[in-house]
Protein backbone atom coordinates (compact mmCIF):
# COMPACT_ATOMS: atom_id res chain seq x y z
CA UNK A 1 0.00 0.00 0.00
CA UNK A 2 1.48 3.48 -1.00
CA UNK A 3 1.83 6.04 1.47
CA UNK A 4 -0.84 8.00 0.38
CA UNK A 5 -3.59 5.19 0.97
CA UNK A 6 -1.59 4.68 4.23
CA UNK A 7 -2.75 8.44 5.24
CA UNK A 8 -6.52 7.77 3.85
CA UNK A 9 -6.51 4.87 6.05
CA UNK A 10 -5.01 5.99 8.59
CA UNK A 11 -6.38 6.07 12.65
CA UNK A 12 -7.59 9.70 13.74
CA UNK A 13 -5.37 9.06 16.93
CA UNK A 14 -2.31 7.96 14.69
CA UNK A 15 -2.68 10.80 12.64
CA UNK A 16 -3.07 13.46 15.43
CA UNK A 17 0.38 12.05 17.01
CA UNK A 18 1.98 13.13 13.25
CA UNK A 19 0.50 16.13 12.76
CA UNK A 20 1.63 17.37 16.50
CA UNK A 21 5.36 16.09 16.21
CA UNK A 22 5.10 17.30 12.13
CA UNK A 23 6.03 14.25 10.74
CA UNK A 24 2.96 14.86 8.55
CA UNK A 25 1.31 18.27 8.18
CA UNK A 26 -2.85 18.74 8.36
CA UNK A 27 -2.18 20.55 5.01
CA UNK A 28 -0.40 17.45 3.43
CA UNK A 29 -3.46 15.17 4.64
CA UNK A 30 -5.67 17.56 3.27
CA UNK A 31 -4.36 17.67 0.04
CA UNK A 32 -3.85 13.79 0.14
CA UNK A 33 -7.66 13.03 1.39
CA UNK A 34 -8.74 15.49 -1.59
CA UNK A 35 -6.95 14.06 -4.24
CA UNK A 36 -8.25 10.72 -3.93
CA UNK A 37 -11.97 12.28 -2.91
CA UNK A 38 -11.45 13.99 -6.52
CA UNK A 39 -10.91 9.80 -8.08
CA UNK A 40 -13.20 7.92 -5.94
CA UNK A 41 -16.02 10.09 -5.14
CA UNK A 42 -17.53 10.28 -9.15
CA UNK A 43 -17.77 6.91 -8.54
CA UNK A 44 -19.65 6.28 -5.14
CA UNK A 45 -21.28 9.57 -4.98
CA UNK A 46 -20.40 9.70 -0.94
CA UNK A 47 -20.25 13.68 -0.92
CA UNK A 48 -22.87 16.03 -1.96
CA UNK A 49 -21.10 19.19 -1.68
CA UNK A 50 -17.23 19.72 -1.02
CA UNK A 51 -15.48 22.60 0.83
CA UNK A 52 -12.17 21.75 0.13
CA UNK A 53 -11.27 25.12 -0.13
CA UNK A 54 -12.33 25.70 3.52
CA UNK A 55 -10.92 22.19 4.28
CA UNK A 56 -7.30 23.81 3.13
CA UNK A 57 -7.43 26.97 5.41
CA UNK A 58 -8.71 25.04 8.05
CA UNK A 59 -5.89 22.72 7.65
CA UNK A 60 -3.08 25.66 7.23
CA UNK A 61 -4.59 27.39 9.98
CA UNK A 62 -3.79 24.01 12.16
CA UNK A 63 -0.42 23.59 11.18
CA UNK A 64 0.11 27.11 12.13
CA UNK A 65 -0.87 26.25 15.47
CA UNK A 66 1.14 23.61 15.58
CA UNK A 67 4.56 25.09 15.22
CA UNK A 68 3.85 28.09 17.33
CA UNK A 69 3.66 25.83 20.05
CA UNK A 70 -0.33 26.53 20.84
CA UNK A 71 -2.78 24.42 22.49
CA UNK A 72 -4.03 21.89 20.33
CA UNK A 73 -7.62 20.82 20.11
CA UNK A 74 -8.51 16.90 20.33
CA UNK A 75 -9.30 16.52 16.62
CA UNK A 76 -6.51 19.04 15.18
CA UNK A 77 -6.02 18.33 11.41
CA UNK A 78 -8.11 15.28 11.60
CA UNK A 79 -10.37 15.33 7.90
CA UNK A 80 -14.02 14.98 8.99
CA UNK A 81 -17.08 15.01 7.06
CA UNK A 82 -20.72 15.90 7.93
CA UNK A 83 -24.00 14.23 7.11
CA UNK A 84 -26.51 16.95 5.19
CA UNK A 85 -28.99 16.95 7.50
CA UNK A 86 -26.69 19.01 9.49
CA UNK A 87 -26.54 22.79 9.50
CA UNK A 88 -22.78 24.11 8.58
CA UNK A 89 -22.13 27.95 8.55
CA UNK A 90 -20.86 28.94 5.18
CA UNK A 91 -21.34 25.24 3.32
CA UNK A 92 -24.37 24.28 1.66
CA UNK A 93 -27.35 22.17 3.45
CA UNK A 94 -29.49 20.35 1.33
CA UNK A 95 -31.75 17.86 3.46
CA UNK A 96 -31.39 16.23 0.49
CA UNK A 97 -34.91 17.84 -0.97
CA UNK A 98 -35.21 20.50 -3.67
CA UNK A 99 -36.99 22.57 -1.19
CA UNK A 100 -33.19 23.59 0.22
CA UNK A 101 -31.59 22.84 -3.13
CA UNK A 102 -29.44 25.84 -2.53
CA UNK A 103 -29.69 26.65 1.36
CA UNK A 104 -26.41 28.42 3.08
CA UNK A 105 -26.90 28.35 6.84
CA UNK A 106 -25.74 31.07 8.80
CA UNK A 107 -24.72 29.29 11.82
CA UNK A 108 -23.29 25.44 12.45
CA UNK A 109 -25.08 22.65 14.14
CA UNK A 110 -24.07 22.61 17.76
CA UNK A 111 -22.22 19.05 17.40
CA UNK A 112 -20.42 20.73 13.80
CA UNK A 113 -19.48 23.79 16.37
CA UNK A 114 -17.99 21.66 18.52
CA UNK A 115 -15.90 19.79 16.20
CA UNK A 116 -14.68 22.66 14.86
CA UNK A 117 -13.81 24.22 18.24
CA UNK A 118 -11.38 20.94 18.09
CA UNK A 119 -9.35 21.98 15.20
CA UNK A 120 -10.73 19.27 12.65
CA UNK A 121 -10.73 19.63 8.91
CA UNK A 122 -14.40 19.51 6.90
CA UNK A 123 -14.12 18.32 3.89
CA UNK A 124 -17.46 18.37 3.19
CA UNK A 125 -21.54 17.31 3.04
CA UNK A 126 -22.17 13.79 2.82
CA UNK A 127 -25.16 12.37 1.07
CA UNK A 128 -28.35 11.36 2.59
CA UNK A 129 -32.24 10.37 1.61
CA UNK A 130 -34.28 13.36 1.49
CA UNK A 131 -35.09 14.73 5.35
CA UNK A 132 -33.35 11.15 6.46
CA UNK A 133 -36.91 9.01 5.87
CA UNK A 134 -35.47 5.93 4.38
CA UNK A 135 -32.52 3.91 5.36
CA UNK A 136 -30.86 4.04 1.66
CA UNK A 137 -29.12 7.36 0.36
CA UNK A 138 -30.78 8.73 -2.76
CA UNK A 139 -32.47 11.43 -3.72
CA UNK A 140 -33.83 14.22 -6.01
CA UNK A 141 -30.90 16.56 -5.82
CA UNK A 142 -27.78 14.19 -5.68
CA UNK A 143 -29.07 10.83 -6.82
CA UNK A 144 -27.83 7.51 -5.50
CA UNK A 145 -24.76 6.66 -2.90
CA UNK A 146 -23.16 3.56 -3.81
CA UNK A 147 -21.47 0.40 -1.83
CA UNK A 148 -17.70 0.99 -1.91
CA UNK A 149 -17.54 -2.63 -1.32
CA UNK A 150 -20.14 -3.24 -4.25
CA UNK A 151 -20.93 -0.28 -6.73
CA UNK A 152 -23.86 -2.02 -7.66
CA UNK A 153 -25.33 -2.15 -3.78
CA UNK A 154 -26.94 0.30 -1.80
CA UNK A 155 -24.52 2.18 0.77
CA UNK A 156 -27.48 1.82 3.17
CA UNK A 157 -28.69 5.03 5.01
CA UNK A 158 -29.80 7.49 5.76
CA UNK A 159 -26.39 8.17 6.89
CA UNK A 160 -25.23 6.19 3.96
CA UNK A 161 -22.71 8.84 2.31
CA UNK A 162 -20.99 9.60 5.90
CA UNK A 163 -20.17 5.40 5.97
CA UNK A 164 -19.17 5.03 2.56
CA UNK A 165 -16.58 8.50 2.68
CA UNK A 166 -15.41 6.41 6.21
CA UNK A 167 -15.04 3.14 4.19
CA UNK A 168 -13.42 4.66 0.91
CA UNK A 169 -10.92 6.57 2.65
CA UNK A 170 -12.33 9.67 1.98
CA UNK A 171 -12.65 10.72 5.23
CA UNK A 172 -11.39 10.07 8.69
CA UNK A 173 -14.12 10.62 10.63
CA UNK A 174 -17.85 11.38 10.05
CA UNK A 175 -20.74 12.92 11.89
CA UNK A 176 -23.83 11.04 11.67
CA UNK A 177 -27.16 11.15 12.53
CA UNK A 178 -29.64 7.81 13.29
CA UNK A 179 -33.65 8.02 13.99
CA UNK A 180 -34.07 4.75 13.57
CA UNK A 181 -30.83 3.03 12.23
CA UNK A 182 -29.29 5.35 10.10
CA UNK A 183 -25.52 5.30 11.40
CA UNK A 184 -26.13 1.62 12.36
CA UNK A 185 -27.55 0.76 9.45
CA UNK A 186 -25.02 2.23 6.83
CA UNK A 187 -22.01 1.28 9.11
CA UNK A 188 -23.13 -2.64 8.83
CA UNK A 189 -23.05 -2.45 5.15
CA UNK A 190 -20.21 0.07 4.19
CA UNK A 191 -18.05 -2.46 7.14
CA UNK A 192 -17.45 0.43 9.28
CA UNK A 193 -17.78 1.45 13.22
CA UNK A 194 -21.03 3.41 13.78
CA UNK A 195 -22.20 4.43 17.01
CA UNK A 196 -25.88 5.79 18.13
CA UNK A 197 -25.39 7.30 21.89
CA UNK A 198 -28.11 7.73 24.26
CA UNK A 199 -30.82 10.06 23.25
CA UNK A 200 -29.70 13.20 24.49
CA UNK A 201 -25.66 12.58 24.81
CA UNK A 202 -25.06 15.10 21.83
CA UNK A 203 -27.20 17.73 21.37
CA UNK A 204 -29.05 18.60 18.20
CA UNK A 205 -29.76 22.17 17.36
CA UNK A 206 -31.22 23.39 15.15
CA UNK A 207 -34.00 21.14 14.55
CA UNK A 208 -35.00 20.16 11.04
CA UNK A 209 -38.70 19.17 11.80
CA UNK A 210 -40.12 16.97 14.22
CA UNK A 211 -40.24 13.66 12.21
CA UNK A 212 -38.24 12.19 14.49
CA UNK A 213 -37.56 14.51 17.00
CA UNK A 214 -37.75 12.62 20.06
CA UNK A 215 -35.81 9.57 18.47
CA UNK A 216 -32.61 11.33 16.48
CA UNK A 217 -29.64 11.08 17.89
CA UNK A 218 -26.03 12.35 16.58
CA UNK A 219 -23.21 9.90 16.10
CA UNK A 220 -19.80 9.24 15.06
CA UNK A 221 -18.89 6.82 12.04
CA UNK A 222 -15.84 5.82 11.82
CA UNK A 223 -12.41 3.00 10.76
CA UNK A 224 -11.58 2.61 14.42
CA UNK A 225 -13.16 2.47 18.15
CA UNK A 226 -10.93 4.69 20.01
CA UNK A 227 -11.88 7.47 16.41
CA UNK A 228 -15.26 6.86 17.55
CA UNK A 229 -15.01 7.54 21.80
CA UNK A 230 -12.55 10.30 20.47
CA UNK A 231 -15.36 12.19 18.20
CA UNK A 232 -17.95 11.29 21.62
CA UNK A 233 -15.92 13.19 23.77
CA UNK A 234 -15.34 16.02 21.61
CA UNK A 235 -19.35 16.17 21.34
CA UNK A 236 -20.77 15.19 24.37
CA UNK A 237 -22.52 17.12 27.21
CA UNK A 238 -25.45 19.97 28.01
CA UNK A 239 -26.21 22.93 26.05
CA UNK A 240 -29.49 24.57 26.45
CA UNK A 241 -30.24 24.92 23.25
CA UNK A 242 -31.32 21.21 23.48
CA UNK A 243 -33.79 20.30 26.18
CA UNK A 244 -33.25 16.73 25.64
CA UNK A 245 -29.54 17.22 26.04
CA UNK A 246 -27.92 16.53 29.66
CA UNK A 247 -24.67 17.23 31.45
CA UNK A 248 -21.77 15.61 30.62
CA UNK A 249 -20.62 12.96 33.45
CA UNK A 250 -16.84 13.68 33.20
CA UNK A 251 -16.23 9.96 31.27
CA UNK A 252 -12.99 10.01 28.90
CA UNK A 253 -14.72 7.46 26.27
CA UNK A 254 -10.78 6.83 25.14
CA UNK A 255 -8.85 6.28 27.68
CA UNK A 256 -11.79 4.16 29.14
CA UNK A 257 -11.16 1.50 26.38
CA UNK A 258 -7.61 0.61 28.06
CA UNK A 259 -10.10 -1.34 30.80
CA UNK A 260 -11.45 -4.64 29.38
CA UNK A 261 -14.29 -5.13 31.98
CA UNK A 262 -13.39 -8.56 33.86
CA UNK A 263 -17.34 -9.74 34.61
CA UNK A 264 -20.06 -8.94 32.07
CA UNK A 265 -23.13 -10.71 32.02
CA UNK A 266 -23.88 -11.04 27.55
CA UNK A 267 -27.56 -11.58 26.09
CA UNK A 268 -27.82 -12.50 22.53
CA UNK A 269 -31.05 -12.42 20.41
CA UNK A 270 -31.59 -12.69 16.53
CA UNK A 271 -35.25 -12.59 16.85
CA UNK A 272 -35.80 -9.25 19.65
CA UNK A 273 -38.75 -12.37 20.08
CA UNK A 274 -40.47 -10.99 16.82
CA UNK A 275 -38.28 -10.78 13.88
CA UNK A 276 -37.42 -14.18 12.46
CA UNK A 277 -36.63 -13.29 8.76
CA UNK A 278 -32.30 -13.22 9.31
CA UNK A 279 -30.53 -14.43 6.00
CA UNK A 280 -28.82 -17.81 7.71
CA UNK A 281 -25.15 -16.44 6.32
CA UNK A 282 -25.46 -13.77 8.47
CA UNK A 283 -27.05 -15.48 11.56
CA UNK A 284 -23.81 -17.66 10.97
CA UNK A 285 -21.25 -15.17 11.18
CA UNK A 286 -22.82 -13.10 14.02
CA UNK A 287 -22.69 -16.87 15.81
CA UNK A 288 -19.07 -17.15 15.21
CA UNK A 289 -18.74 -13.19 16.50
CA UNK A 290 -20.45 -14.12 19.83
CA UNK A 291 -18.51 -16.93 20.48
CA UNK A 292 -15.72 -15.13 20.14
CA UNK A 293 -16.08 -13.04 23.09
CA UNK A 294 -15.12 -16.48 25.16
CA UNK A 295 -12.38 -15.33 25.23
CA UNK A 296 -12.61 -13.09 27.67
CA UNK A 297 -14.28 -15.39 29.99
CA UNK A 298 -17.66 -13.45 30.02
CA UNK A 299 -20.95 -15.07 30.51
CA UNK A 300 -22.48 -15.00 27.35
CA UNK A 301 -26.09 -16.84 26.59
CA UNK A 302 -28.93 -16.89 24.16
CA UNK A 303 -31.48 -14.34 25.35
CA UNK A 304 -35.37 -15.21 26.16
CA UNK A 305 -37.01 -12.72 25.38
CA UNK A 306 -41.08 -12.32 24.83
CA UNK A 307 -41.67 -8.48 22.76
CA UNK A 308 -44.37 -7.43 20.75
CA UNK A 309 -43.15 -6.09 17.40
CA UNK A 310 -42.98 -2.42 17.84
CA UNK A 311 -43.38 -1.48 14.34
CA UNK A 312 -46.53 0.93 14.89
CA UNK A 313 -45.20 2.27 17.10
CA UNK A 314 -42.55 3.91 15.09
CA UNK A 315 -44.10 4.28 11.78
CA UNK A 316 -46.70 6.06 13.24
CA UNK A 317 -44.66 8.13 14.90
CA UNK A 318 -42.43 8.96 12.53
CA UNK A 319 -44.98 9.27 9.48
CA UNK A 320 -46.97 11.50 11.93
CA UNK A 321 -44.05 13.69 12.17
CA UNK A 322 -43.48 13.92 8.79
CA UNK A 323 -47.20 14.74 8.51
CA UNK A 324 -46.57 17.75 10.60
CA UNK A 325 -43.92 18.90 8.78
CA UNK A 326 -44.38 18.55 5.66
CA UNK A 327 -48.33 18.28 4.84
CA UNK A 328 -47.88 22.14 2.80
CA UNK A 329 -45.12 20.84 0.94
CA UNK A 330 -47.04 17.36 -0.40
CA UNK A 331 -50.17 19.98 -1.57
CA UNK A 332 -48.10 22.86 -3.15
CA UNK A 333 -44.68 21.05 -4.03
CA UNK A 334 -45.63 17.75 -4.46
CA UNK A 335 -42.95 16.84 -7.76
CA UNK A 336 -40.51 18.26 -5.46
CA UNK A 337 -40.33 15.44 -2.97
CA UNK A 338 -39.32 11.90 -3.50
CA UNK A 339 -42.56 9.59 -3.66
CA UNK A 340 -41.49 7.40 -0.51
CA UNK A 341 -41.59 10.10 1.67
CA UNK A 342 -45.12 11.39 0.27
CA UNK A 343 -46.64 7.70 0.90
CA UNK A 344 -45.27 8.58 4.47
CA UNK A 345 -46.62 12.03 4.74
CA UNK A 346 -50.20 10.64 3.41
CA UNK A 347 -49.67 7.68 5.80
CA UNK A 348 -49.26 10.44 8.77
CA UNK A 349 -52.52 12.40 8.17
CA UNK A 350 -54.61 9.39 8.07
CA UNK A 351 -53.99 8.95 11.99
CA UNK A 352 -56.05 9.54 14.75
CA UNK A 353 -55.61 10.61 18.60
CA UNK A 354 -56.70 7.54 19.72
CA UNK A 355 -53.93 5.81 17.14
CA UNK A 356 -51.10 8.41 18.89
CA UNK A 357 -51.97 7.10 22.37
CA UNK A 358 -51.74 3.67 20.76
CA UNK A 359 -48.31 3.72 19.85
CA UNK A 360 -46.86 5.98 22.83
CA UNK A 361 -48.27 3.23 24.94
CA UNK A 362 -46.06 0.48 22.84
CA UNK A 363 -43.12 2.68 23.12
CA UNK A 364 -43.56 3.12 26.84
CA UNK A 365 -44.13 -1.03 26.72
CA UNK A 366 -41.01 -1.81 24.62
CA UNK A 367 -38.70 1.09 27.41
CA UNK A 368 -39.69 -1.11 30.10
CA UNK A 369 -39.30 -4.94 28.44
CA UNK A 370 -35.97 -3.85 27.97
CA UNK A 371 -35.78 -1.90 31.62
CA UNK A 372 -36.33 -4.96 33.04
CA UNK A 373 -33.70 -7.03 30.75
CA UNK A 374 -30.84 -4.57 31.76
CA UNK A 375 -31.55 -5.60 35.19
CA UNK A 376 -30.24 -9.20 34.46
CA UNK A 377 -27.69 -8.86 31.33
CA UNK A 378 -24.73 -5.39 30.49
CA UNK A 379 -25.01 -5.98 26.70
CA UNK A 380 -27.57 -7.52 23.90
CA UNK A 381 -25.83 -8.38 20.64
CA UNK A 382 -27.88 -8.65 17.93
CA UNK A 383 -27.23 -8.63 13.99
CA UNK A 384 -27.76 -4.65 12.75
CA UNK A 385 -29.13 -6.06 9.69
CA UNK A 386 -30.98 -9.06 8.59
CA UNK A 387 -29.23 -8.66 5.26
CA UNK A 388 -26.02 -7.47 3.39
CA UNK A 389 -26.38 -4.66 1.33
CA UNK A 390 -29.18 -4.97 -1.71
CA UNK A 391 -29.43 -3.70 -4.80
CA UNK A 392 -28.98 0.21 -4.94
CA UNK A 393 -31.88 2.62 -6.27
CA UNK A 394 -33.90 0.61 -4.85
CA UNK A 395 -35.91 1.39 -1.66
CA UNK A 396 -36.97 -2.52 -1.71
CA UNK A 397 -35.47 -5.15 0.59
CA UNK A 398 -34.55 -9.00 -0.81
CA UNK A 399 -36.98 -11.69 0.44
CA UNK A 400 -35.85 -13.49 3.48
CA UNK A 401 -36.54 -17.08 3.50
CA UNK A 402 -39.49 -16.52 1.38
CA UNK A 403 -40.78 -13.54 2.23
CA UNK A 404 -40.74 -10.14 1.36
CA UNK A 405 -39.30 -7.71 3.76
CA UNK A 406 -40.64 -4.22 3.91
CA UNK A 407 -38.34 -1.14 4.42
CA UNK A 408 -39.54 -0.56 8.57
CA UNK A 409 -39.51 -4.47 8.72
CA UNK A 410 -35.77 -4.45 7.84
CA UNK A 411 -34.78 -2.16 10.00
CA UNK A 412 -35.84 -4.51 13.12
CA UNK A 413 -33.18 -4.77 15.03
CA UNK A 414 -32.11 -1.25 15.31
CA UNK A 415 -35.33 0.85 15.48
CA UNK A 416 -36.73 -0.09 19.12
CA UNK A 417 -33.60 1.48 20.19
CA UNK A 418 -34.60 4.64 18.86
CA UNK A 419 -37.36 4.21 20.14
CA UNK A 420 -36.29 3.41 24.08
CA UNK A 421 -33.26 5.99 23.40
CA UNK A 422 -30.72 3.10 24.43
CA UNK A 423 -26.93 3.59 23.58
CA UNK A 424 -26.22 1.30 20.41
CA UNK A 425 -23.16 0.41 18.32
CA UNK A 426 -22.88 -1.46 15.06
CA UNK A 427 -19.28 -3.05 14.37
CA UNK A 428 -17.29 -5.00 11.61
CA UNK A 429 -17.77 -8.83 12.10
CA UNK A 430 -17.03 -10.72 9.18
CA UNK A 431 -18.13 -11.20 5.22
CA UNK A 432 -20.45 -13.00 3.13
CA UNK A 433 -19.21 -14.91 0.70
CA UNK A 434 -20.09 -12.34 -1.86
CA UNK A 435 -17.70 -10.45 -0.49
CA UNK A 436 -20.25 -7.46 1.58
CA UNK A 437 -19.66 -6.80 5.25
CA UNK A 438 -21.57 -7.83 8.01
CA UNK A 439 -22.18 -5.75 10.98
CA UNK A 440 -23.33 -6.50 14.61
CA UNK A 441 -25.23 -4.41 17.31
CA UNK A 442 -24.04 -4.03 20.39
CA UNK A 443 -27.06 -2.45 22.64
CA UNK A 444 -26.20 -0.95 26.41
CA UNK A 445 -28.05 0.00 29.09
CA UNK A 446 -29.46 4.15 29.19
CA UNK A 447 -26.22 6.24 29.49
CA UNK A 448 -23.56 3.09 29.00
CA UNK A 449 -21.48 3.77 26.33
CA UNK A 450 -18.96 3.12 28.07
CA UNK A 451 -20.19 -0.58 28.09
CA UNK A 452 -20.91 -0.75 24.81
CA UNK A 453 -17.23 0.83 23.54
CA UNK A 454 -15.43 -1.52 25.65
CA UNK A 455 -17.33 -4.60 24.05
CA UNK A 456 -16.65 -2.96 21.15
CA UNK A 457 -12.74 -2.65 21.52
CA UNK A 458 -12.96 -5.76 22.76
CA UNK A 459 -14.21 -7.06 19.43
CA UNK A 460 -11.76 -5.41 17.62
CA UNK A 461 -8.53 -6.19 19.09
CA UNK A 462 -9.70 -10.08 18.59
CA UNK A 463 -10.74 -9.39 14.83
CA UNK A 464 -9.78 -6.45 13.73
CA UNK A 465 -11.18 -5.31 9.77
CA UNK A 466 -9.07 -2.40 8.75
CA UNK A 467 -7.03 -4.21 6.51
CA UNK A 468 -9.74 -5.06 4.48
CA UNK A 469 -10.37 -1.71 2.36
CA UNK A 470 -12.79 -1.09 -0.52
CA UNK A 471 -11.23 -2.29 -4.60
CA UNK A 472 -11.52 0.86 -6.89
Amino acid sequence: MSKKDDICFMSALEMREKIKTQELSALEITEVLIERINKINPLINAYCTLSLDMAREMAKQADEKVKKGEKLGELIGIPTSIKDLMQTKGIRTTYGSKLYENFIPEVDDIAVERLKKEGCVLMGKTNTPEFGHVPITQNLVFGVTKNPWNLEKTSGGSSGGAAAAVASGLSTLALGSDGGGSIRLPSSLCGVFGLKPTFGRIPRYPPIGIAFWSMDHYGPISRYVKDAALMLNVMKGFHPADKNSFPDEGIDYVKCLDQIPDKLKIGYSFDLGYFRSVEPEIEQIIQESIQKFEKYGWNIEKLKIKLKKPEYSFSLLVSLGYAYDLKKEVSERRDDLSPDLIRIVEAGLSYNAIDVGKATAQRQQLYETFYKIFKEYDVILTPTTPTPAFQAGTTQPPKVKGKQLSVVSWMSFTYPFNLTGLPAASIPCGWTKEGLPVGMQIVGKRYDEKIVLQVAYAFEKICPWQDKKPDF
